[in-house]
């Protein structure tokens, strides 16, 4: 009689549990036939046999935890021609090589006990929202997903909030997201000059130089639409939630009455007054997040539009200034753009024109 190993499953595992047998004691089997499904925290594997014989023991049963080396199983029958000695642990037979094991899944992060409990209530661990360190799952996330329990101490999600997490999500699934960054020295102007409405004005030399991110893309007719004119979705934060009102048409307008408009809309927001129709239609979106914090980004485009303009926070740098070391002020800008719509090449003309005009006295 030859034991049979729980053999290493490598990435550091000391341990799996045991799904299921495709065995029983008595059963013969050949070399490289399915024993059995193991599952760890990273995958569900099956393990065949390492060389053809009888079944003649089964050491454990399905919900057991068993570690790496604790013996699987007893062979016995025309194995024992081999030279290997019947001792657990001296048996060559019962190592397996790593390219024998096949993954059935992809793995989560969730324990053996908490993958099983979600078999046995039929539930999809995709499909669960993690509550423990790290991302992992915990039991009680399966169990509250079987009773379709909120989370603790939840709150329901409505107006503004509602309406952004619907878009952000419709994104997630529309849309193929790329995103492209640079820094751009502003000490021409800095301090001179409102940073904001630079903003708008170099958005616009973007779209000049490169109409395909002032368009809207549509996936299902695989169509596109290249808008003359710009309509600049702002990104606005506010205690209730996002809100991007649009700024119609900023080519024909002058500094003043685009701050004008700018002023005008965030106080529209605040009082929760902006008509419904200012707030659709943008063709292409900034996003100002700098002037919180952060440096670069990768924010969401909302379909059918197909870029995203993001400025960072303003810092002061040093920056080579002929020959010679300097420290300017710095704005960070990322492009992130659809992909199914925009080539790199293009995204990266219309960074480098958003750049260029930045840069500018």
């Amino acid at each position: 009689m030859k034991s049979f190993l729980l053999p290493d499953l490598g990435e550091g595992l000391r341990e799996a549990e045991i799904v299921s047998w495709a065995v029983k004691p008595g059963d013969v089997v050949s070399e490289g036939a399915p024993l059995l499904s193991v599952e760890t925290d990273k995958a569900v594997v099956e393990i065949p046999a390492p060389r053809s014989g009888t079944v003649e023991t089964l050491f454990a049963k399905p919900g057991d935890i068993v570690p790496v080396g604790a013996p699987l199983m007893a062979f016995e029958g025309p194995a024992e021609e081999t030279k290997s000695q019947g001792v657990v642990g001296e048996i060559r037979e019962s190592r397996v090589d790593m390219p024998m094991l096949r993954r059935a899944e992809p793995g989560l992060r969730a324990a053996p006990a908490v993958r099983a409990l979600a078999r046995r209530l039929g539930i999809d661990l995709k499909s669960v929202s993690p509550s423990g360190p790290d991302g992992a799952i915990l039991s009680a996330d399966v169990e509250r997903a079987a009773k379709r329990e909120p989370l603790p101490n939840a709150e329901p999600v409505r107006g503004v909030r509602r309406a952004m997490a619907q878009r952000m999500a419709e994104s997630h699934r529309a849309v193929v997201p790329a995103t492209v960054i640079e820094d751009a020295d502003i000490e021409a102007w800095f301090g001179k000059g409102d940073p904001t409405v630079r903003l708008v004005r170099a958005v616009a030399a973007g779209c000049t130089a490169e109409p395909s991110l002032n368009a809207w893309f549509d996936a299902q007719n695989e169509s596109r639409v290249l808008h003359e004119h710009i309509d600049l979705g702002i990104a606005v934060d506010t205690p209730d939630g996002l809100f991007v009102p649009v700024l119609r048409n900023v080519t024909k307008r002058d500094d003043v009455d685009l701050r004008r408009g700018i002023d005008a809309m965030r106080a529209d927001i605040l009082k929760r007054s902006i008509p419904p129709a200012e707030l659709r239609g943008a063709t292409i979106t900034l996003s100002n997040f700098g002037s919180i914090a952060g440096r670069y980004a990768a924010p969401v485009i909302v379909p059918p539009q197909t870029a995203i303009v993001s400025a960072g926070r303003i810092r002061r740098q040093v920056v080579p200034a002929g020959n010679v070391p300097a420290i300017h002020a710095v704005i960070p800008i990322s492009i992130t753009f659809d992909h199914r719509a925009v080539t790199g090449g293009e995204a990266a003309r219309f960074l480098a024109a958003v750049i260029a005009d930045l840069q500018r006295g």
